[in-house]
């Protein structure tokens, strides 16, 4: 895939970003009696359990300006009523995924850094200090912000591994730039704790990166394999469930590289669908896994119900 990400979109999209300050954890301490079915999720995947943890949720209100700014209000009408949801409103979901391989706690980022990954964690009966390994699939705020509590490491006891082309983009930003200055602040100070990974690279045995750059420089999903059975995480591939699948052609605006993101949509999302390969993505409805089918010229997002039960 050819990349044509400039530093002008990057920058473009990332001052955009509403999510950090915007996104509050759906739950507060303290609620932990009704945690139990609402901010963790466990799924079977041979010998892993595959856990997804709800940080955080939050509606925008200007979903085609989002979602649908090349198409016409019309056709983007069209498409949310035949799915039942409005046209103007967008509900970000914010979820990073716990892999126990057996030997190894594995987190796919770290969410808003508001303390809903701590009381997701707990749900989950897991303390930050158990992580063994934390990886960033990018490091847009939403994906970074719970890497340190404090200005002490969320998870202390952690190696990192992210994507070289993603650290050496964002740590090289003057002062000033909204994403930059989180990745000085929360990942920087870990970077001798960080190893680096490149398509095909392993995080740990049955778990392979997979470059999907375009969202952002290194942006980066993940293959999970055990006995046989497969995963893909798909972090910000897709960043809704109806729009991003129906039409990955259409832009989501803050795609650095707008035709190498939805590259990287139509190359994992029809692999997906033609492996049946279930998925887990960072902003689908909670508890953000399901499948994918193809529909006409693009694809549909089906949301698990009981498969993959742990």
């Amino acid at each position: 895939m050819t990349i044509k990400l400039t530093r002008r979109a990057a920058l473009g999209a990332a001052a955009a970003l509403p999510f950090a300050s915007a996104a509050t954890p759906i739950l507060a301490a303290g609620t932990e009696t009704k945690a139990k079915s609402t901010i963790a999720r466990s799924f079977a995947l041979g010998d892993f359990t595959v856990t997804t943890l709800l940080d955080g949720s939050v509606p925008r209100d200007d979903a085609k300006a989002l979602f649908g700014q090349d198409v016409s209000d019309e056709d983007f009408a069209k498409v949310s009523a035949e799915n039942f949801i409005s046209p103007d409103v967008a509900q970000f979901f914010f979820t990073p995924t716990l892999v126990n391989t057996g030997s190894e706690l594995v987190l796919f980022d770290t969410g808003l850094g508001q303390g809903g990954i701590q009381t997701a964690l707990a749900d989950a009966g897991v303390t930050p200090d158990q992580i063994d390994v934390v990886v960033i699939t990018h490091m847009h705020p939403d994906h970074i912000g719970g890497m340190t509590t404090n200005d002490a490491p969320t998870f202390p006891n952690a190696r990192y591994v992210t994507a070289s082309s993603e650290y050496d983009f964002w740590s090289r930003m003057e002062a000033g730039n909204r994403v930059g200055d989180m990745v000085a602040a929360k990942v920087t100070p870990l970077a001798e704790k960080m190893s680096f990974i490149e398509d095909g690279g392993e995080v740990s045995s049955g778990i392979t990166a997979i470059a999907a750059y375009g969202h952002t420089p290194g942006h980066t999903v993940f293959h999970l394999e055990s006995n046989g059975q497969r995963l893909v995480l798909t972090a910000d591939l897709a960043n809704h469930y109806v729009w991003s699948f129906a039409h990955p052609e259409w832009s989501f605006s803050f795609d650095a590289d707008k035709e190498a993101a939805t590259a990287a949509r139509r190359n994992v999302l029809g692999m997906l669908a033609a492996d049946k390969v279930p998925m887990i993505g960072y902003h689908m409805p909670f508890p953000a896994a399901g499948f994918v089918e193809t529909r006409g010229e693009g694809f549909r997002f089906v949301p698990v119900s009981y498969q993959m039960m742990g």
